[in-house]
């Protein structure tokens, strides 16, 4: 079975990771209207559209950084080079790590200096401009704060000595939970707690969308929610507290495409406070 997934994979076509991307975001569109966690008074395509313009613009960078990734990743193994590639293991172990490792470096690591380096910071605040957080947020990225991440994709290839099929299971996986822990649903409270203990769930990662500190600046994971508990960045402030968007921005412009790519630059927002 698990010789099966690596073969998937290994060569698994762009259109089927296309479709994993536009399913994904089909069915959690589809999973919002059934059973909301806020009810939006906003025009849901309106919304979209500007969402799945940036989501677009980091399908183009991904893609342009593709063969950058694949060399990386073919140099690693052929060399022997990173934590993967330093011990035998099991097949499972060796998944199961390598999702936990890229993930950290990949996801929670960039996310966190995000926060901490101003220019960094304000790229990112793009993606918490959003004031009607759904599914569509997820890929909600200027197209600078893409490349910081694909840039740290590719740490986190070299650092794990990571095989591109892992990398493909990887980044398929990363953008489906994206999708899930941003999407405007509402799980019963005693299982979206339970498994915040192990991945991020929604209400974990909307505290992470409230309009000011200090919880803005926790709940960094993608995948894994034990990096949050681990490295004292957890959150568990009550959903009925939370408001999007972003103290230092006009947030009645979350939807203006001019306003949004122009923000990194603009001097007149703060960073702080």
């Amino acid at each position: 079975m698990l010789e099966n997934l690596i073969e998937y994979f290994n060569q698994i076509p762009s259109t089927h990771r296309a479709l994993i991307l536009a399913g994904g975001i089909t069915f959690f569109w589809i999973i919002e209207g059934l059973v909301p966690l806020f009810s939006f008074s906003y025009h849901k395509w309106k919304h979209a559209a500007v969402n799945i313009f940036f989501t677009l613009t980091t399908v183009v960078i991904n893609f342009a950084f593709a063969l950058v990734i694949v060399k990386a990743s073919d140099w690693a193994v052929a060399q022997k080079f990173g934590v993967l590639q330093m011990f035998e293991m099991p097949t499972w172990v060796f998944i199961i790590g390598g999702l936990m490792l890229l993930d950290l470096v990949g996801a929670w690591f960039i996310h966190f200096i995000e926060h901490k380096i101003k220019i960094l910071w304000k790229f990112h605040m793009v993606h918490h401009a959003d004031t009607h957080v759904d599914t569509t947020t997820a890929n909600r990225h200027h197209p600078g704060e893409s490349v910081f991440r694909v840039v740290f994709t590719l740490i986190g290839v070299v650092v794990c000595g990571a095989p591109m099929w892992l990398v493909m299971l990887y980044q398929s996986l990363s953008a489906v939970f994206s999708q899930f822990n941003h999407a405007n649903i509402r799980l019963p409270l005693w299982l979206d707690t339970a498994i915040s203990y192990v991945i991020v769930s929604p209400n974990m990662h909307k505290v992470h969308h409230h309009f000011e500190r200090p919880q803005t600046d926790s709940n960094y994971g993608n995948i894994f929610a034990f990096w949050d508990r681990l490295f004292g960045t957890f959150d568990a402030t009550p959903m009925e507290k939370i408001k999007y968007g972003l103290d230092v921005l006009e947030n009645d412009k979350d939807r203006s495409f001019a306003y949004q790519l122009n923000l990194p630059f603009n001097r007149n927002i703060k960073t702080d406070e």
